[in-house]
């Protein structure tokens, strides 16, 4: 049925264009099931990579797999800008240290429990242990903060949550470079030396500069222009930019994009252009997810014959899901004790940090790439599998942990409040109280329908902005305001 597609010939524009075509029409459809079944996207996604990849349908040509690997560049590009927004410097001041501590003791305990599992109990090399160790330590924001927008939760428990997040993916980032540097040393027989440590922290410090040098580039670029600049045309060329200056330097962009963004938000207080690159992002993420699914290797994970040296790669998988929950949830109970958070702080932060996608897939496939052969395989395997399984559980843990923690709740009292007398002070019935409880959801329901996004309205803006002056340049009338309605299309 597919041969047309399937013949590998190589990477022509008809194969690239109707896989990319595909690949979208893939995701898309997918999530329309993973919504029916309350599941982020991102299962969605991956799922539908595996169904169209070579382990199912083999729709997709084996070439365009092949050549482009450069979209985990560009999407973790995108994921690692918009995370450093979070990094605002009146944030950090007010709850900074207790952040910083808590969010150590979490993912470093996650890292430390995953290699002595799978380094002393299954007796895996140092290589492979000390990346997937390192990988253990990522945590994926997407779940939890679409839970906490759907919930609406508020509060200390929600604040040290994001904050945590946010930090959580510079931890990762440092100890998977480290990671790699150990692993690249061992599998050369070299052995660890000051040169092989100093060389990635030199590395990491270098690419911290120059993402906050583009981030004052952008500022400069982006500041003080009227409104018929084209801002993310401007903002996409400066991260495609610094995207391809890592990639020949061979250098991971995560970190300098955190701190391109970080510099920038700090600087500008503009957060109108990440609401317009997360509404412009989608497709570019859903294609890397859909891509990282096609390379996971359903026989190999599943079959007796699919193993790690002489491990079978289930069970390493299952090691790793495992270990990395408890690690995850005793090192948050562990870090909020040491820094006096609440008790229900300490109690239910653990369960809201088990997702792992977006920034550990990125860097397993980056991982694969560098060690290459069948331990990188391996170490994409897992965590496609693991990340599965995690946005699976996650989304429902973490609004459990909400629901514990007291940051948000289902009684209708809680939900809408009302005054408890009329306009003539007489004191309510519960009966009335109830009814204006009622349209009050209902009125909010009914505005939350009809009324777009901000990634939507901020980057539809753009567009009508870009169209009118494009208008101007021809010498027509400025369009009128009817031009534009609630952020959705032209008239």
């Amino acid at each position: 049925m597919f041969e047309w597609v399937v013949n590998d010939t190589g990477p022509t524009a008809s194969s690239t264009i109707v896989s990319m075509a595909l690949i979208l029409i893939s995701g898309f459809l997918m999530t329309r099931v993973t919504k029916k079944l309350k599941l982020p996207n991102v299962t969605g996604y991956i799922l539908a990579g595996i169904l169209i990849g070579p382990s199912m349908l083999n729709t997709i040509p084996a070439s365009f797999i092949a050549h482009t690997d450069f979209l985990s560049d560009i999407a973790l590009s995108f994921i690692a800008f918009s995370t450093g927004e979070f990094f605002r410097l009146s944030a950090i001041r007010q709850n900074g240290i207790k952040v910083i501590v808590i969010t150590l003791f979490e993912s470093l305990l996650a890292s430390v429990l995953v290699f002595l599992a799978v380094r002393c109990l299954l007796g895996m090399d140092l290589a492979f242990s000390i990346v997937l160790a390192a990988l253990a330590s990522a945590t994926a924001p997407a779940s939890t903060m679409m839970t906490i927008r759907q919930t609406g939760a508020k509060g200390d428990f929600v604040n040290t949550l994001l904050q945590v997040v946010a930090f959580d993916d510079i931890v990762g980032l440092v100890a998977f470079s480290g990671a790699i540097a150990v692993a690249l040393s061992s599998y050369a027989g070299t052995g660890l030396s000051l040169r092989a440590i100093a060389g990635p922290v030199l590395s990491n410090i270098g690419v911290l500069l120059l993402g906050a040098l583009f981030g004052l580039l952008m500022k400069l670029f982006l500041e003080n222009r009227s409104s018929n600049d084209n801002r993310l045309i401007i903002s996409i060329a400066l991260l495609f930019t610094f995207c391809g200056i890592c990639a020949m330097l061979e250098i991971s962009p995560l970190l300098g994009c955190m701190a391109m963004s970080t510099v920038y938000i700090n600087t500008t207080d503009d957060e109108r252009l990440f609401r317009q690159l997360g509404y412009f992002s989608p497709p570019i993420l859903l294609m890397f997810f859909v891509r990282s699914g096609m390379n996971f290797d359903l026989s190999a994970a599943v079959s007796a014959g699919g193993s790690v040296g002489a491990v079978p790669l289930l069970v390493v998988g299952v090691v790793y899901f495992i270990v990395r929950i408890l690690g995850k949830y005793a090192g948050a109970w562990i870090g909020c004790a040491a820094v006096g958070k609440d008790k229900k702080v300490r109690n239910y932060l653990g369960l809201a940090l088990v997702p792992q996608a977006g920034v550990a897939i990125g860097l397993a496939a980056l991982g694969a790439r560098t060690l290459g052969g069948e331990t990188g395989a391996a170490l994409q395997n897992i965590i496609l599998a693991s990340s599965i399984l995690y946005e699976l559980a996650g989304p429902g843990l973490a609004k459990l942990s909400l629901y514990l923690s007291g940051s948000y709740s289902n009684q209708l009292e809680d939900m809408v409040q009302v005054a408890e007398k009329d306009a003539d002070g007489k004191v309510k019935t519960e009966a009335q109280k109830l009814i204006e409880r009622v349209d009050a959801i209902q009125k909010e329901l009914a505005a939350q329908r009809k009324e777009p996004s901000e990634e939507e309205k901020a980057f539809t803006e753009e567009a009508v902005q870009y169209y009118e002056a494009l208008l101007r340049r021809q010498d027509d009338p400025v369009p009128t305001a009817s031009r534009y309605k609630g952020g959705r299309h032209f008239r």
